[in-house]
């Protein structure tokens, strides 16, 4: 029997995922090839910062190498950017001119790094923090400029801040919010990784708004003004202000999108051989960042790709773990308590520990933990299962230990 054509536009964590879930169930259904904008095989995003600090090298985080490709017969076309498709005649094309034909074609585009529209934006010394070519220009900075300004003081914002810190640079981080990961922390927890952060030399200018990027006539970028007036020096100014779904080519193929590519529970857009994935899809309202939505995202479209035609995504309940420079973090649901809810909090400045547990009518609704995470998993499962915890409420701070099996 003739195989079916599956392309795989996007060569990252999500689409290559699906693949990996579709070899299981249906090995022999499709030949598959897989267009990478990047020049490398498939590698672990997550872990660019430990390749920053200098504590892995590249090789390190690959996580499906090229031997990998070629075992399951995949064509794999890394360094090629797709930029049309024709959905009539079931063709995409590259922007070197070369083409596949499909039968189902999977959209793993990812996203992009919002550059903030500022004057000076595109100097030289301005750069994202996407992708291993971004790590590659900061590590050079690094070995031949002294001050770096990290814009964003979310997880990626202050992971760059850390690889810098840790290669020399004097870094400061710029942050609209009153405290930092304000999506995945309250204020408390937040206030201290700041002061755990500042422990280890980076500084910090909250509700802090930037206005320029000065170059001073020299072409690179050579310090950064705030809206206060305030000037400090920068010879590296790293963007890390949020992402935007790379919507464009689905735009351009007539794929209806609104802040993501829009997908239905089987991760089908709206024409049905066109499926998509990851931080580029929309599925209820939602473009989800984090990789265990977009693996449970993977295991769904695999299944219908596959043909069994069995599996829904109905979305995901997100919790966050985080090791932010060794320091651990947790926080699931309604972590900072809408009304109606009450909270339990200890607060252990000693041992340099924080948690926070939201309830509502005998359900744990959030989660926001500090410096012991150990028992986030147990708390997000409560969660996730609505379960009464009414009979071990007064031991609920315990963890597992308050009431197993409930």
């Amino acid at each position: 029997m003739k195989k079916l054509k599956l392309v795989l536009v996007g060569n990252g964590m999500a689409g290559v995922r699906t693949l990996e879930e579709l070899l299981k169930l249906a090995p022999d259904l499709y030949d598959i090839t897989v267009f990478g904008a990047e020049p490398h095989p498939n590698y672990n995003r997550i872990l660019l910062s430990p390749v920053l600090a200098g504590e892995q090298s590249f090789d390190d985080i690959v996580l499906n190498d090229l031997a990998w490709y070629r075992n399951n017969h995949i064509d794999l076309r890394l360094g090629r950017k797709v930029v049309s498709i024709d959905r009539k005649k079931r063709v995409v094309t590259a922007d070197d001119g070369s083409t596949a034909e499909y039968d189902r074609l999977l959209l793993a585009t990812g996203s992009t790094p919002f550059m903030l529209p500022i004057p000076g934006n595109r100097l030289k010394g301005v750069i994202a923090y996407r992708d291993i070519a971004d790590a590659q220009r900061m590590i050079e900075a690094a070995a031949s400029h002294s001050h770096a300004v990290v814009i964003g003081g979310g997880l990626l914002g202050l992971e760059a801040a850390n690889g810098l810190r840790q290669r020399g640079m004097e870094v400061t981080v710029v942050h609209l919010a009153d405290w930092l990961l304000e999506r995945q922390l309250d204020r408390t927890a937040g206030k201290l990784l700041q002061s755990a952060l500042e422990a280890r030399g980076i500084r910090f200018r909250l509700n802090e708004q930037t206005e320029e990027l000065l170059d001073y006539g020299s072409e690179r970028v050579c310090a950064v003004q705030f809206k206060s007036g305030d000037v400090i020096p920068a010879d590296l100014v790293v963007m890390a202000a949020g992402i935007r779904p790379c919507t464009e080519l689905a735009e351009k193929a007539g794929i209806p999108c609104n802040r993501g590519i829009l997908v239905d529970d089987c991760l089908q857009t709206y024409d049905p051989r066109v499926y998509a994935i990851g931080e580029c899809a929309n599925h209820r309202g939602i473009a989800y960042g984090l990789v265990a939505p977009l693996f449970e995202q993977a295991q769904v479209c695999a299944n219908h790709l596959a043909m069994l035609g069995t599996a829904r995504y109905k979305g995901s309940v997100v919790s966050t773990k985080l090791k932010v420079t060794g320091i651990e973090l947790f926080s699931a649901g309604d972590f900072m308590g809408a009304e109606g809810t009450e909270t339990i909090t200890l607060n252990d400045p000693i041992d340099n520990i924080y948690k926070k547990l939201v309830i509502k009518d005998d359900v744990l609704v959030g989660g926001c933990l500090y410096g012991d995470t150990l028992d986030g998993g147990w708390y997000f499962q409560q969660i996730r299962d609505n379960a009464n915890i009414g009979p071990i409420r007064d031991h609920l701070m315990f963890g597992a230990a308050s009431g197993v099996g409930v």
